[in-house]
This record gives structure tokens, sequence and C-alpha cells, in this order.
């Protein structure tokens, strides 16, 4: 979870900077969704190489097997909440519709059905805390550029506030990540016997 914090981070906050420094340059490129898909690809483009240690063995590869699928379904989903609801209805229902995607398609993954009720648990709460902290942070950063009487001290604060929500949003992010993948890591047979169950060797052979 730890290193899943940390790194999915640093991931959100560089896919962030793309709203935050250039969220302007898709106004008449495609508007709110081509920003929403630029900055999903950017997420899964940078996670492998920050990420891919949290799956045991399995390389950057098996970690965007896992992980790409995942993120799109839950970026699709969220988003559609988004769009179709809005303010704080559409982020709940898209944290929690969104929550039960990403865990979904990585349960599937990883043939562990039995351990989805509580990875999307965790990821949902982890997820959601990050998240809504991230907003709160905008909010207050927000409130503090539009106290200043200068356009690049303003712009400034702007794009901080921005970034601070990625940072908070990575946090919880990763970390539920990394709950989700220990929890759904599937059961490998051991490649050692299990010597507890063996008959007792008979004394007289030596």
């Amino acid at each position: 979870m730890f290193r899943g914090a940390l790194g999915f981070a640093g991931v959100s906050a560089a896919a962030f900077s793309i709203w935050a420094f250039g969220g302007g340059l898709f106004r008449g490129f495609g508007g709110e969704g081509a920003l929403y898909a630029a900055i999903a690809a950017a997420f899964i483009g940078l996670s492998g190489p920050a990420l891919h240690r949290l799956v045991p063995g399995g390389g950057i590869g098996r970690f965007y097997r896992l992980f790409g699928p995942a993120f799109a379904a839950y970026s699709v989903v969220w988003s559609a909440a988004w769009f179709v609801l809005e303010s704080g209805t559409g982020e709940w229902i898209g944290s929690a519709a969104g929550s039960l995607a990403f865990v979904g398609v990585l349960s599937v993954a990883q043939r562990r059905p039995v351990g989805f009720v509580p990875a999307a648990v965790g990821f949902f709460f982890l997820h959601s805390a990050g998240y809504f902290a991230g907003g709160l942070s905008m909010n207050l950063l927000v409130g503090l550029a539009r106290k200043s009487a200068e356009p690049d001290v303003r712009a400034a604060w702007f794009a901080a506030a921005k970034l601070s929500w990625g940072v908070f949003y990575g946090l919880g992010f990763g970390a539920g990540l990394g709950l989700a993948l220990a929890t759904l890591q599937p059961r490998t047979v051991s490649p050692f016997p299990d010597r507890s169950a063996a008959p007792a060797a008979d004394p007289s052979v030596r």
C-alpha cells in the first residue's frame, strides 16, 4: 500500500499536470471528454514504469495486462457517472461504481473472486478518501488564488490547486491499488512438499 500510494501519487501529479497546464487547449479540441481521455492515457502509460513491482514476478508486461483494462473500465464508469449526474452525487456514484469496475476486472484477471468484496470495499474507501481530500485541498488553494491581484500569481495558485488534487487522489488510489493487488494475489502451489503430513521416519533406518 505504501509503495502504491507514493508511486501513484507521482503518476497522478504528472497526469493532472495536463489539466493544470494544458486544460485550455482542449476547449477547441474535443472538450472535457478529450481532456479526460488524455489524462486517463497518461495514467495508464506512466503507471507501468512506476508501479509494475506491485505485481510479484510479473514484470511490466503483466502489470499492464492487469492494470490497463481495469483502469480503462474504471475511467469509463466514473466519467459516465460524472457526465450524467455531475456535482457531488455523480462523484460519489462514480467512486463506488468505478471501484467495483476496477476491482472486478482485477478479480477476473487474477481468478480470485473470493477476494473481490474485501478488495472492492478497501479500494472504495481509500480511493474516496484521496479523491475528496484532494477536492478540499483544491478548493482551499483556489480561495487563496482568488485573493491575489497578480495574474501570474493567480495562475500559479490555480495550477498548484489542480496538482494538489492529483497528489491526494494518487495517494488514495495508489494505496487502494496496492491493497487490491495484495488481496487478489493468486494462490500458488509451493514447490516444497509439506513435510508435516509425512509419516515419521523409521529410526532403525540410517
